[in-house]
C-alpha cells in the first residue's frame, strides 16, 4: 500500500512539474501605460499578434493609462510572476524613477527585462524664422538671444522636454520650454511659429520637413537615420554623445522562472525579425532593436542615470 502511495505521490509530482514548466497554456496580458491609438499602443498591439502565433496564446492589449504610466508599471510589477502578465515598459520607466518620488515600484529592482523593441531617434526642428541652417548657428542664435527662443514639447516629463533640456544644459543656452498636452498641439505652434523649436520623432517631423514648414537641423542618435539619410547626427553637428530616442521594450515581474522569460524573448526576437514588424516601425520613424535580456538591463540602467543627471540639474518640472 506504501509503495504504491509514493508512485501515486511520485506521478502526481510528476504531472504538476510538467504542468508548471509549461507556458503559456492561458491567455497574456499586455499592459500599456497610454491611451489606445498612441505611438506605444500601436507597437503593442503589432507585437501581441506576432507573440500569439509563436506562443500559441491569445496575447491580449489592455491599456491602463494615467501618471505618466506609472499606473500600468506598478500593476505589473505587483503582479504574478507568472509571465501572464506583462509590461510594455518605455523611456518614463526611466525618467519617472527621479520624477516621482514615492514610486510604488522600481525599474530596475521589480522587472525582468526581456527585450528592447524598438528605438525612434527624436529629430530637432525649427521655424524658418529663426536665421539658422545648422546646430552652431542655432546655438549662436540662442546665445544672442538668452530666455527668448521656446522650445515645445508634447508634455513635462516625455523625450522631447528632456531633449529640449538636454540641449540647454549641453550648449549652455537659455531657452522657455513651452509643455503641451500632446504632440499635435505641441507641433501646431511650432507650424504657426508661437514657439521656435521642438525636438519631434521622425514620423511626425518628414511631413513637414518635405513641405518647406519646418527645417531640420539633426537627428539625436548614433548614427544617420535611413529615412533622412542627408541629416547630420548632433555629434557630426558639433554636440557629441548627444542621443535622445524614444523606446519601448517587454518588461516581467521579477522572479519570473527563467524558462518564461527564455520563451518570451524567443518569441520577442521572431516577431521583432518578421518583414511587416520591420515595415511599420520604419514607417513610425523607428528602428527594430531586439537586444538580450542583459543587454536591454543595462541599457534601462543607463538611461535611468542619464536623466536623472538632467532632471536633477535642469530642474526640470514633470507632470
Amino acid at each position: 500500500m506504501n509503495r504504491f502511495l509514493a508512485v501515486i505521490l511520485s506521478l502526481l509530482s510528476i504531472t504538476s512539474y510538467a504542468q508548471e514548466q509549461a507556458y503559456p497554456v492561458k491567455p497574456i496580458r499586455l499592459l500599456v501605460g497610454y491611451a489606445p491609438g498612441g505611438a506605444t499602443d500601436i507597437v503593442a498591439r503589432s507585437i501581441a499578434i506576432k507573440l500569439q502565433e509563436t506562443l500559441g496564446q491569445p496575447v491580449v492589449v489592455e491599456n491602463r493609462a494615467g501618471a505618466s504610466s506609472n499606473i500600468a508599471s506598478e500593476f505589473v510589477a505587483r503582479s504574478a510572476p507568472d509571465g501572464y502578465t506583462l509590461l510594455l515598459g518605455t523611456i518614463a520607466n526611466a525618467t519617472n524613477m527621479t520624477a516621482f518620488k514615492g514610486l510604488g515600484y522600481d525599474t530596475m529592482r521589480d522587472f525582468v527585462h526581456i527585450t528592447q523593441f524598438m528605438t525612434a531617434p527624436s529629430v530637432l526642428t525649427i521655424h524658418p524664422s529663426v536665421p539658422a541652417k545648422n546646430l552652431k548657428e542655432l546655438i549662436a542664435v540662442a546665445k544672442q538671444n538668452p530666455g527668448k527662443l521656446a522650445f515645445s514639447s508634447s508634455g513635462n516629463g516625455g523625450s522631447p522636454h528632456l531633449a529640449g533640456e538636454l540641449l540647454k544644459m549641453r550648449a549652455n543656452i537659455d531657452m522657455i520650454h513651452v509643455p503641451y498636452k500632446g504632440a499635435a498641439p505641441a507641433i501646431a505652434d511650432l507650424l504657426g511659429g508661437q514657439v521656435q523649436m521642438s525636438f519631434q520623432t521622425a514620423l511626425s517631423a518628414i511631413p513637414h520637413l518635405k513641405s518647406g514648414k519646418l527645417n531640420v537641423i539633426a537627428v539625436a542618435s548614433k548614427k544617420r537615420m535611413a529615412t533622412l539619410p542627408n541629416v547630420p547626427t548632433m555629434a557630426e553637428a558639433g554636440l557629441p554623445d548627444f542621443e535622445v530616442s524614444s523606446w519601448n521594450g517587454l518588461f516581467a515581474p521579477a522572479k519570473t522562472p527563467p524558462h518564461i522569460v527564455a520563451a518570451l524573448y524567443s518569441a520577442s526576437i521572431k516577431a521583432l525579425q518578421s518583414q511587416d514588424i520591420k515595415d511599420k516601425m520604419e514607417a513610425q520613424g523607428a528602428e527594430p532593436v531586439g537586444n538580450s535580456p542583459e543587454e536591454f538591463k543595462s541599457f534601462v540602467k543607463a538611461e535611468i542615470d542619464k536623466w536623472e543627471q538632467v532632471i536633477v540639474k535642469s530642474g526640470a518640472k514633470m507632470d
